[in-house]
């Protein structure tokens, strides 16, 4: 080929596909977001409105990744929930502050644009958003042959959320609070490069194991809609988002000085995805350390709060107590085993 022959698309970039995944980012938000709040899709910028119902908004922002649980979704070849995950990831850790999300961007990058995988990656974000009560506003994707292999990508969220200043989750915990757990939906988002290091050490054929399927691409559950609830309430004293780290390592970003989080372990009722993780040869330290082992999200409630808190949850994300608040330098302090 003659340097006079060079073009953008012969280097690898596709801009007449990126241009029609951008009409179907264009339509698809049309359809779910009749209010007119948010504007200019598919623009150089989003334009959106700043809500009016608020005397001291406050904004706060997050942004996040899903790791290596999209090279799952890859091997499993099932792009519809990935970017449940994504929202997921972002809005679990607004609330954590009080603040509801208002809006969401993504990043796509992909070594060549897929219509197809790229359209179900973006029905799975949309759906998170919807579940999280936020709107996709904008994003980017971005072409970039040579970065990745053969049908890999990446992708990254962005939100944004809103509180009132006085409702602001920040030194409310108190001696004798309680320390509440909501189940996971499973792993969420953290621990896949251990989990896939066992998968490959013990040469397990994914797309064989029905149990290992189903659990490892489980979409993160998210807790707006719940949280939301109990903030307008005012009971709660404060919450944490347990993601990479584990629980001692998120709880205590929240605990303040000379208060304790104690934690009984035996108290955890664990789910079966972390019991295989466990008897597949990783120890209680690691397994704590890594993954939720079963806590997606802790609540600190005044006691007399307790009853009150349970009826705005399901059955399966049904809170429960492992622990209380305490005086103790440890801002975090573990009792007991976990039951396996």
């Amino acid at each position: 080929m003659s340097l006079n022959n060079l073009t953008y698309a012969r280097s690898g970039v596709n801009i007449k596909k990126a241009n029609k995944f951008v009409n179907f980012i264009t339509s698809l938000s049309k359809k779910t977001n009749k209010s007119g709040d948010f504007k200019n899709i598919g623009g150089f910028g989003a334009i959106s409105k700043v809500p009016n119902n608020l005397k001291k908004p406050q904004i706060v922002t997050s942004t996040d990744g899903v790791g290596t649980k999209i090279e799952i979704a890859n091997e499993l070849k099932k792009f519809d929930t990935i970017g449940i995950d994504l929202v997921a990831m972002c809005v679990n850790d607004l609330i954590v502050q009080g603040a509801k999300p208002y809006l969401f961007l993504d990043y796509i990058s992909i070594n060549k644009i897929d219509l197809i995988k790229l359209k179900n990656i973006l029905k799975g974000i949309m759906k998170g958003c919807a579940l999280a009560n936020c709107k996709l506003v904008g994003g980017e994707t971005a072409e970039m042959p040579g970065t990745y292999a053969g049908g890999k990508f990446d992708i990254a969220g962005f939100a944004v959320g809103l509180v009132e200043k006085h409702k602001i989750l920040k030194n409310k915990i108190k001696k004798n609070d309680l320390i509440l757990a909501i189940p996971s939906s499973g792993l969420h988002s953290n621990g896949y490069s251990l989990v896939r290091q066992i998968i490959k050490k013990r040469k397990i054929k994914l797309n064989k194991n029905n149990f290992l399927k189903k659990e490892l691409i489980k979409p993160t559950k998210i807790y707006v809609k719940e949280l939301i609830k109990l903030i307008d309430k005012n009971i709660l004293n404060g919450c944490a988002n347990i993601t990479g780290g584990g629980l001692k390592d998120n709880i205590k970003r929240i605990i303040p000085k000379n208060l304790c989080a104690e934690i009984e372990l035996n108290k955890i009722k664990t789910l079966k995805i972390f019991k295989w993780l466990k008897y597949s040869g990783i120890d209680e330290y690691e397994m704590l350390k890594t993954f939720n082992c079963g806590v997606g999200f802790c609540l600190i409630v005044n006691p007399k709060y307790y009853n009150k808190v349970k009826i705005y949850f399901s059955k399966e994300f049904k809170p429960y107590v492992i622990g209380k608040i305490s005086t103790n330098s440890k801002r975090v302090k573990f009792s007991g085993k976990i039951d396996w």
